[in-house]
């Protein structure tokens, strides 16, 4: 069983700055591609940033020169560097995988999610 398990969100000043983490575990033979996700109340979920295995990059228009996505493969974790923060990012940030599993099989995986508020 793979599980996804998301840290670092919390309450946080405009401006300032945060570091989620994600790490996977279980049996896992391959990540293909990591990517983070947003929810903000009564907003659909979005796609923040994302990596693949090659580590290519690609994030959504509002964060690009804030946020930064990276990964530790050898940790299987992942990370999203956060600057500049807005009160527009407060949201719940969840991660995804696309996980290629140890039994053969290849299943998309997610985060239960991290709390992000960005407030004065």
């Amino acid at each position: 069983q793979v599980q996804l398990v998301e840290s670092g969100g919390g309450l946080v000043q405009p401006g300032g700055s945060l570091r989620l983490s994600c790490a996977a575990s279980g049996s896992i033979y391959k990540i293909y591609t990591w990517g983070w996700y947003r929810q903000a109340p009564g907003k659909q979920r979005e796609l923040v940033a994302g990596i693949t295995s090659d580590g290519i990059t690609n994030y959504t228009d509002s964060v690009k020169g804030r946020f930064t996505i990276s990964r530790d493969v050898a940790k299987k974790t992942v990370f999203l560097q956060m600057n500049r923060l807005k009160p527009e990012d407060t949201a719940v940030y969840h991660c995804n995988a696309d996980i290629h599993l140890s039994s053969g099989r290849r299943f998309e995986f997610w985060g239960q999610g991290t709390q992000l508020t960005v407030s004065s």
